[in-house]
């Protein structure tokens, strides 16, 4: 099964409407994207909570690193320098963190709240190789800024 992403935004919109607590939003987007895509192993939030420091937030699948500096790593180059990370193959990126063995490619996109502060990053984790796409990057990123705004 692979996402549908129009029916995963309105989902997600429909869920997270009026709700106010950025936790409870990561919580309620980790589950519904983790769910909607046989692909996507493993599916978590990263949150900012001090300068230059990502702290594990709300995410389906198996254990995630509990810290990650903005210098380690391809949720730690999303948060640095504010792009989406497209990555293919994990074992390529320079400075990967190996928080699951079975991880073969990965997908990491900034998060914003609507003042344009950074609350973290999106991570999607895959046991395929090459599994993301920039499809999948523009849908996720339009839902994400749409929960977040």
């Amino acid at each position: 099964m692979t996402a549908n992403y129009a029916h995963l935004a309105k989902t997600v919109a429909a869920l997270t409407e009026g709700e106010t607590d950025v936790i409870a939003k990561m919580a309620t987007i980790s589950c519904e994207v983790h769910h909607a895509d046989d692909r996507f192993d493993w599916t978590g939030f990263y949150r900012v909570t001090e300068p230059n420091l990502l702290k594990i937030g709300p995410y389906q699948g198996g254990h995630g690193c509990l810290v990650i500096p903005f210098d380690k790593g391809v949720c730690g180059a999303a948060a640095r320098t504010g792009q989406v990370q497209l990555v293919p193959d994990v074992y390529a990126f320079p400075g990967h963190i190996a928080c699951a063995s079975s991880t073969r490619s990965e997908l990491v996109l900034p998060v914003h709240d609507g003042q344009g502060v950074l609350l973290g990053v999106f991570d999607i984790d895959s046991d395929q190789p090459d599994a993301f796409m920039q499809d999948d990057a523009a849908a996720l990123t339009a839902i994400l800024k749409a929960a977040f705004a």
